[in-house]
C-alpha cells in the first residue's frame, strides 16, 4: 500500500534550476532515510543524495555544492533543489525511501517512485 510519487522534472538550459519533490503515501509506521537516484540511458542507477530522519545529508561528488536535499517529516516528503544544472545531469530521477508498512512485520524496506525526467540542454 506504500507509494512514492515524484514530480518537478522538466527541460532546462545548462545553468538553470529545477526542484524535484517526492511524497510518500499509504499506510506505514514511519519513514527513515530518503534518497534521490539518477539513471541516464544505458547507465547504472546512481545515488545522488540521501537524507536521514534527523536531516543528516550526503551527496555524490558530482552534485555536491549544486544540489540540496531536504525533507518535511510532517508531510513525509523529500525534495531535491537542483542548481547550476549541467547536460551530464540529464537522467531519470527516482525517489527512494526506507519505509515500515503497517501491513508488514515492523521491518523497514526500500520503496521506489516511478521516476521523473530531467533534461538539461547545452
Amino acid at each position: 500500500q506504500v507509494q512514492l510519487a515524484e514530480s518537478g522534472g522538466g527541460l532546462v538550459h545548462a545553468g538553470g534550476s529545477l526542484r524535484l519533490s517526492c511524497a510518500v503515501s499509504g499506510s506505514f509506521f514511519g519513514v527513515k532515510t530518503m534518497r534521490w537516484y539518477s539513471q541516464a540511458p544505458g547507465k547504472e542507477r546512481e545515488l545522488v543524495a540521501a537524507i536521514t530522519s534527523d536531516s543528516s545529508t550526503n551527496y555524490a561528488d558530482s552534485v555536491r555544492g549544486r544540489f540540496i536535499i531536504s525533507r518535511d517529516n510532517a508531510k513525509n516528503t523529500v525534495s531535491l533543489q537542483m542548481n547550476s544544472l549541467k547536460p551530464e545531469d540529464t537522467a531519470v530521477y527516482y525517489c527512494n525511501a526506507d519505509v515500515a508498512p503497517r501491513t508488514g512485520w515492523g521491518y523497514y524496506a526500500a520503496y521506489w517512485g516511478q521516476g521523473t525526467q530531467v533534461t538539461v540542454s547545452s
